[in-house]
């Protein structure tokens, strides 16, 4: 399996959380990282900023290079494609980590949450496919992730969040049209997901506080799986919808304990593949 040294990643929502953990981890193969996220100054509630990133990159092994840019805007996104192209010489993969979320019901979601997860998750989503596109039609191994989870139209996936629902099924949409679209050229378009709760700032901030944090596990464990996905040969790889301890045990690694925040632990699994509880 061919490893990441020389190549070029750009990670939307590479600041924290998972897509700072994938960056984290591509580096230690030395690999290059846009690290495209909103965070220039630190946030009161979000760890992170573009910069701390990119030196915790540079520190991990890999290069970096640190880009402002709010993926809801067509301009500050093609900044940042140019900026990474400019100084690395191309993109061989794109992360599509970035995404707004909101767990309301209908009638007390605000369009401008609305709007925001549109604008973020399905827009942005398909912006920064489409500008990367080119650059990665010129690549070797040319591959697209989206973290966005498996499509399904039984309605209990969309009773109690719609507008969420409907955003990252709109990710997950571009994986299935883009995977045909850009067989020819053998791109890897791909979604992962994970098995449970992942303890980042989302999960801290909106989806129960430190209890929740507790019952989850580590970025890593998305991280690792999604290093096994992009490594592969794009051209027998594509159209697929992960989850991240499946790419794992597939590949052999079976002791998934590592990853608990707490050992032992009860793992709350990911509402869109079970829809609450804990295993």
């Amino acid at each position: 399996m061919a490893g990441l040294k020389g190549k070029t990643l750009f990670i939307t929502g590479a600041s924290r959380g998972i897509g700072k953990a994938i960056a984290l981890r591509a580096a230690q193969d030395g690999a290059n990282i846009a690290v495209v996220a909103k965070t220039a100054e630190p946030h009161p509630r979000l760890p992170g900023t573009v910069y701390t990133a990119a030196e915790d990159i540079k520190k991990a092994g890999g290069e970096a290079i640190p880009c402002i840019a709010d993926i809801r805007f067509e301009d500050q996104v093609q900044a940042a494609v140019d900026a990474t192209v400019e100084k690395f010489g191309g993109i061989d993969i794109l992360i599509n980590d970035a995404s707004a979320i909101s767990l309301t019901p209908t009638l007390e979601t605000k369009m401008k949450r609305f709007d925001l997860m549109i604008s973020v998750n399905v827009r942005g989503t398909f912006l920064c496919s489409k500008l990367c596109l080119p650059h990665l039609q010129k690549a070797e191994n040319p591959h697209i992730l989206n973290m966005s989870p498996p499509l399904n139209m039984d309605p209990k996936w969309f009773a109690h969040h719609l507008a969420y629902t409907m955003s990252k099924y709109g990710m997950s949409m571009c994986v299935l049209g883009m995977a045909e679209e850009f067989k020819k050229d053998g791109i890897a378009v791909n979604a992962l997901w994970p098995r449970t709760a992942i303890a980042t700032a989302a999960v801290r901030n909106l989806l129960g506080g430190k209890a929740s944090i507790n019952h989850s596990r580590k970025p890593e464990i998305v991280a690792d799986a999604a290093y096994l996905i992009i490594t592969k040969p794009s051209k027998e790889c594509t159209g697929n919808f992960f989850i991240d301890d499946e790419v794992l045990i597939k590949n052999g690694i079976t002791d998934l304990g590592k990853y608990s925040v707490v050992p032992g632990a009860k793992l709350i699994p990911d509402f869109f593949l079970y829809g609450g509880g804990e295993t």
